[in-house]
């Protein structure tokens, strides 16, 4: 257990055996017999370790284990092998804390739901414009109309989806990565994207979970799930009430309130524009070479839209300790901070300002 969490935590630090070793003054050859289990650190050195990489002693003995299978990342083809271990690192402590978390509560209380897809859904999807459909679908069965969706994170999570947040330095190269643990499926998206991006990873990710196993041979899976999430986030009716049936020019400005409105792209709202016939493909062509000569494929005019964040992890532990399933410092290790930070948290002793300032520098000091 603890040469396994040793290399994983170093990797997630993103640490060489030689750099973690010139970090708690020992040898490298010391930290390959830890991580291959041939000896343990003393007590003084397993504090060093756990200092160095940024994660509390108790991390190297953790008793809960997951197994995040069904991996797939969203990911540019130069993310380094590095990124993606510092990623996987931080993933998988994330999960275990969650699983251990959950399984705190006792069998009679459910404290997420379990995730399901409506039964009424087709069996079988022969074109792009049915995995549109099937969004509009899954909006009804969910009970969320055709309004904008303000919260992604809270729709998923509410339906049973674990959605983590990671805040490695991926240099805007990576958007998320979906896989299971179990039965429940998860969802990982980087702090580093936009709020926009964010949400079309989150739509993307939910279109894989619904129409996998349903497309006839020749529809490509990532076409379809880019359909799904277009439509998902702004419905073609939708569409044509804010922009008209059929239009000859779009302002751009006019794709600037659909992107904070919709939490879409200007981009993916311009491409709903030419999907839904709106406009021309004449016309679109025009405005994406618009895009192309201002540089706004690369960074959109603007305002940014706001990032989302998931506050469940954080609530449930609150509601553990508050319902007597666990104490302060059990608390305190699964959201990865001081028994002493925690307990100024819960008495509300810190300013709003100065939690938010904290938090941001635990986050930076963790990668």
């Amino acid at each position: 257990m603890f040469a396994e969490r040793l290399e994983r935590a170093r990797k997630a630090a993103g640490l060489s055996m030689n750099a973690l070793a010139s970090e708690v003054g020992l040898s490298a050859n010391a930290i390959k017999k830890y991580e291959h289990g041939t000896t343990m650190p003393s007590s003084s050195n397993l504090l060093k370790l756990a200092k160095a990489l940024d994660v509390r002693s108790e991390y190297f003995f953790r008793p809960t284990k997951v197994k995040l299978e069904g991996v797939e990342y969203r990911k540019r083809a130069s993310t380094p092998k590095k990124v993606l271990d510092r990623i996987n690192g931080d993933v998988l402590d994330q999960a275990e804390r969650w699983q251990e978390l959950l399984e705190l509560y006792p069998d009679s209380v459910k404290p997420i739901p379990e995730f399901a897809l409506p039964d009424e859904l087709p069996e079988q999807i022969f074109s792009l414009e049915q995995a549109e459909d099937l969004a509009i679908q899954m909006r009804h069965a969910w009970e969320l109309g055709l309004n904008p969706i303000h919260d992604m994170i809270d729709t998923l999570e509410a339906k049973g989806v674990m959605i983590i947040t990671t805040d490695v330095e991926t240099d805007k190269k990576f958007d998320g990565l979906a896989g299971k643990i179990g039965s429940t499926p998860v969802v990982v998206i980087s702090t580093a994207q936009s709020g926009d991006r964010q949400r079309f990873t989150l739509a993307h990710e939910l279109g894989h979970l619904v129409v996998h196993g349903r497309l006839a041979e020749g529809i490509d899976e990532e076409k379809a799930c880019n359909a799904f999430a277009g439509a998902f986030l702004l419905p073609t009716q939708s569409l044509i009430e804010y922009l008209g049936e059929k239009r000859r020019h779009i302002e751009p400005r006019e794709l600037l309130m659909l992107k904070h409105e919709y939490g879409i792209s200007m981009l993916a709202a311009l491409f709903r524009a030419g999907q839904c016939g709106i406009i021309t493909p004449a016309t679109q062509k025009n405005l994406l070479m618009l895009f192309s000569k201002n540089g706004w494929r690369t960074e959109e005019p603007g305002k940014a839209y706001p990032h989302e964040s998931t506050y469940l992890h954080k609530q449930l532990v609150y509601r553990a300790l508050g319902e007597e399933y666990i104490g302060e410092s059990k608390a305190a290790e699964l959201l990865g901070m001081s028994v002493s930070s925690f307990r100024k948290e819960r008495k509300l002793e810190v300013s709003t300002q100065a939690q938010l300032a904290q938090e941001a520098s635990r986050a930076a000091a963790a990668n």
